[in-house]
C-alpha cells in the first residue's frame, strides 16, 4: 500500500498524515478484506524508499485500523531501531505499539543478528525451535548486542541520535534555502535525508533529479564522506551519521557536504 509521503502528496503535507492511512486502508478493505489479511508491515520510517517520514497520524490510524480486525501490526524496525531516530525505535515518536517488531543492523554493532520480539502471546503460540534462522542464538553476535544495548543506555545514545538531528537538519535546511535544488529536507535524530528535484523546489513540479544526486555523492566520497542515495527515483541523499561521532567530526562532514553542493550547483 502506498506510504503518506508528505512532500509528494496531492493534497499537500498537512493532510497527509489521515488521507494516507484512510486510502490505504480503504484498499485493504476493498481488495483484500480485513478477515483475510494476517499482519500489516511497515517502516516506521522508510529506508529505502528515501527516509520518508509519514505524516502525523498515518501510523496510529493503521496500528487502530489492525487492532480493531484482529489484524497484526508488525513495525519492520530494521533501519530504525536502537535509538537511531531519537527514541529507542521510530514507533516512539507517535506513541505506537505494535504487536511484533523486527530489529537487525543496530542491534549488534555490525555482527550477523536479527531479532523478531513480540507481544507473549504470539511468540509463545509459536512451537520450541518453529522459529530460527541461520544465525539464531549466535553466541558472538549475542554478547556483542548486550553490550550495544548497554552503551545505548550508559552512552545516553538517544539522546545524543536526537542532538544529532539537531546540528544536522538545521544545516541541511539551509541548503534548502540556497539551492532551489533541494526540494525536502527530513528525518529524525541522526537518520536525516534531502530530496532533489529539477527546476526549483518552488516550482511545484518536483521532478526527481537523480544525476545531481550522485553527483553530490561521488564529490562527498572524493572529499572523504560517504553518503548514500536512496528512494524510489534515486533522487535523495540519507545520512547516516554513527551515534558516538564526535561533534568537531560531525560538522566537518556537514561542511564537505555544503562544499559538494556549492562545486556541483555553482561550478
Amino acid at each position: 500500500m502506498p506510504m503518506a509521503y508528505p512532500y509528494r502528496w496531492p493534497g499537500g503535507a498537512e493532510d497527509c498524515g489521515p488521507q494516507a492511512a484512510a486510502q490505504a486502508i480503504d484498499q485493504i478493505t476493498k481488495q483484500i478484506g480485513p478477515g483475510n489479511v494476517a499482519a500489516v508491515v511497515v517502516e516506521p520510517i522508510q529506508g529505502e524508499g528515501g527516509f520518508i517520514v509519514p505524516a502525523p497520524g498515518f501510523l496510529p490510524a493503521i496500528a487502530a485500523f489492525c487492532r480493531d480486525n484482529g489484524i497484526l501490526f508488525v513495525a519492520d524496525e530494521v533501519q530504525t531501531g536502537f535509538a537511531r531516530t531519537g527514541d529507542l525505535f521510530a514507533c516512539e515518536h507517535e506513541g505506537v505499539v505494535p504487536d511484533i517488531v523486527a530489529t537487525a543492523k543496530g542491534i549488534a554493532g555490525g555482527l550477523p543478528l536479527a531479532a523478531v520480539t513480540g507481544r507473549a502471546e504470539i511468540m509463545d503460540r509459536v512451537h520450541p525451535g518453529g522459529l530460527g534462522g541461520t544465525y539464531g542464538g549466535n553466541p558472538l553476535s549475542c554478547e556483542a548486542a548486550l553490550a550495544v544495548l548497554e552503551e545505548i543506555e550508559e552512552g545516553g545514545l538517544v539522546d545524543r541520535a536526537r542532538a544529532i538531528g539537531d546540528i544536522m537538519l538545521p544545516r541541511l535546511r539551509a541548503l534548502a534555502g540556497r539551492y532551489g535544488a533541494v526540494g525536502d529536507v527530513r528525518g529524525r535524530g541522526a537518520m536525516t535525508a534531502v530530496e532533489l528535484v529539477r527546476g526549483g523546489a518552488s516550482g511545484g513540479a518536483k521532478e526527481p533529479d537523480p544525476e545531481l544526486t550522485a553527483e553530490i555523492a561521488r564529490r562527498c566520497h572524493a572529499a572523504g564522506v560517504l553518503v548514500l542515495t536512496a528512494g524510489t527515483y534515486g533522487n535523495v541523499l540519507r545520512f547516516l551519521p554513527p551515534l558516538v561521532i564526535p561533534e568537531h567530526l560531525l560538522r566537518e562532514g556537514l561542511d564537505v557536504i555544503e562544499e559538494a553542493f556549492a562545486a556541483a550547483l555553482e561550478g
